[in-house]
């Protein structure tokens, strides 16, 4: 099992990847990362082409639903950071899940 620390500076360089597509721009959403084996989700919001308020609160504490949610293991968050696992594989088997509107779902596919 990945740590929080861990966990976080992944987040950050996904998202900050994501954050700084062209795809991205003029882009503004909450989003939020479920990792079910710490108990934690880390929230946070992508805007102006990069990643702000990133923070992580136990599981359960917020109702607040993000536009983006995504939901993995810490170990698999960090893998795809690592390049490890692959997003499309890794989501079509169900280790990692995404859920989020159809417009941001198109929108994240060309981001991707």
């Amino acid at each position: 099992m990945a740590t929080m620390e861990q966990c976080m500076n992944a987040l950050e360089s996904i998202l900050g990847d994501l954050a700084a597509s062209p795809a991205a721009r003029g882009l503004d959403r909450s989003l939020s990362c479920r990792l079910p084996d710490l108990g934690q989700v880390v929230r946070g919001r992508l805007a102006r082409g990069s990643v702000h308020d990133l923070r992580a609160e136990p599981e359960g504490q917020s109702l607040e639903k993000a536009d983006i949610r995504l939901t993995m293991s810490s170990d698999d968050l960090v893998d795809l950071t690592e390049g490890r696992l692959s997003f499309g594989p890794a989501w079509a088997s169900g280790r990692v899940k995404l859920e989020a509107g159809l417009r941001d779902l198109l929108r994240l596919r060309m981001m991707l």
